[in-house]
């Protein structure tokens, strides 16, 4: 292990979501985080850890596994299981599942899901030390202005997308008419395979404003973004685009500097 790294393997029980708390804020105290901080973290490490006591063994016993590594400027959590992947159930009424999403999104600075149904999953998520525009010294750090989500391409990626897009539209307000609208254009990337994204991951960006969702899709491989627009195309029924108010690919480059190049729509209520 690093210096200060934090790693926890207990049984996926109710009860051991607890334990887990009570380490990781121990670690938030450890790191000198405000109060309000180290309750955010174990609010967004309960609902990870929920995730797979929920839904990874099927009630059988399996391992929770929770690394904390600190860094510079924020901490990064896994949270992983061994079972059978995330497989978030939109029908059967799971209020933990349903609110966890958003919630990770919201006090998280970003979390990505990775794995897949027989292979696991793995929830990491990174949590900076400093209350949204302000370091430990007070110095201004940049705010994020969207969210940003990195799914491995599967059948974990629709019910994902749809849960959060269906949160973010029903606080800007949307009817439930275009609510419906915006899930039905989550589905069409969640299409995507992982070859159509330049880093193998469904990349996707959600800025949520006054009566407005702005999503980027990628960053996308050169002629990735035509494909989408294609599979969007209903025969006799027209294409899912025009739910959208505005859509355009657009080039750009990777956080590496690589040429990339973005699908980016616009949807109000």
């Amino acid at each position: 292990m690093t210096a200060g790294e934090l790693r926890l393997t207990v049984p996926a029980t109710a009860e051991n979501v607890m334990v887990v708390r009570q380490a990781v804020a121990g670690l938030g105290e450890a790191l000198g985080l405000a109060g309000s901080r180290i309750a955010d973290l174990k609010t967004v490490v309960t609902e990870a850890c929920n995730n797979v006591v929920l839904h990874a063994y099927d009630g059988k016993p399996g391992p929770l596994e929770v690394t904390a590594e600190p860094g510079p400027r924020e901490l990064e959590v896994q949270v992983a299981d061994r079972g059978r992947g995330f497989r978030p159930r939109a029908n059967e009424g799971d209020a933990s599942l349903g609110l966890g999403l958003p919630l990770i999104a919201a006090l998280s600075d970003s979390f990505e899901i990775s794995g897949g149904v027989g292979h696991g999953s793995r929830t990491t998520i990174r949590f900076g030390y400093a209350p949204p525009a302000f370091s430990n010294n007070g110095v201004p750090t940049e705010v994020p202005e969207e969210l940003e989500m990195a799914i491995t391409p599967g059948t974990m990626v629709k019910p994902v997308l749809a849960r959060v897009i269906g949160a973010l539209a029903a606080r800007a307000e949307f009817s439930v008419d275009r609510l419906a609208d915006t899930v039905l254009l989550g589905d069409a990337v969640s299409s995507s395979g992982e070859g159509d994204f330049r880093d193998g991951r469904v990349g996707i960006s959600i800025k949520d404003r006054a009566g407005t969702l702005d999503m980027r899709v990628g960053p996308l491989v050169e002629g990735a973004g035509e494909r989408l627009l294609a599979e969007m195309d209903v025969p006799g029924h027209g294409s899912l685009r025009t739910l959208a108010s505005a859509m355009e690919i657009t080039k750009g480059e990777t956080r590496e500097g690589e040429p990339a190049e973005f699908l980016v729509f616009e949807v109000t209520r």
